[in-house]
């Protein structure tokens, strides 16, 4: 899959505003992807989205698209700066994604990764203490507490998903539809 197909298929709910930011796991299809890397952080920058490497693994990277408006206003969000303060994090989002690579840098996936992607706190809080077990619902993340907010939350990011992938189907480009949105 084409990196602007990739982009649309797992990060529509971040580019269309419904959440801060979006994770995914990507591998070149040939070659070094950092040339298309380079090209697709400054085309999405001019729509006000940030991609970021968080990590590289050999030709596989792990990328953060965020809307740095939205994810700053979330993390500053009380229940979230409580999970935050907890495991180190500074205040400003510069340092608070540095502090979040390094911890990716040491080999585990730090449990409040989902903060950064919008998670509600309960949720990434009872994913920490039930260690992925007991959750009430398992979707686009384990929810542990409010759990028709987070299917409704659920139906709307696969609808945006939809939404989004059928307009590049009918030929829209990832900057008209940034534009659109």
């Amino acid at each position: 899959m084409h990196l602007e197909q990739t982009l649309v298929f797992h990060c529509a709910p971040s580019l269309s505003r419904l959440k801060p930011a979006d994770l995914i796991s990507w591998r070149p299809p040939t070659g070094d992807g950092a040339a298309l890397l380079a090209d697709y952080t400054r085309l999405l920058a001019r729509q006000g989205v940030c991609l970021r490497v968080l990590r590289q693994d050999g030709k596989r990277y792990l990328l953060l698209v965020y809307r740095p408006e939205l994810l700053r206003s979330w993390l500053a969000r009380r229940e979230v700066r409580t999970l935050l303060n907890r495991d180190g994090y500074p205040q400003a989002l510069e340092e608070m994604l540095l502090h979040l690579t390094a911890r990716l840098s040491q080999g585990a996936f730090p449990h409040e990764i989902g903060l950064f992607l919008g998670y509600p706190a309960a949720d990434v809080e009872g994913f920490r203490i039930h260690q992925g077990k007991n959750c009430k619902l398992s979707g686009l993340w384990k929810v542990y507490d409010q759990v028709e907010e987070a299917a409704q939350k659920f139906r709307d990011f696969l609808h945006c998903r939809e939404h989004l992938c059928s307009q590049m189907a009918a030929g829209k480009t990832l900057t008209q539809l940034l534009a659109a949105v």
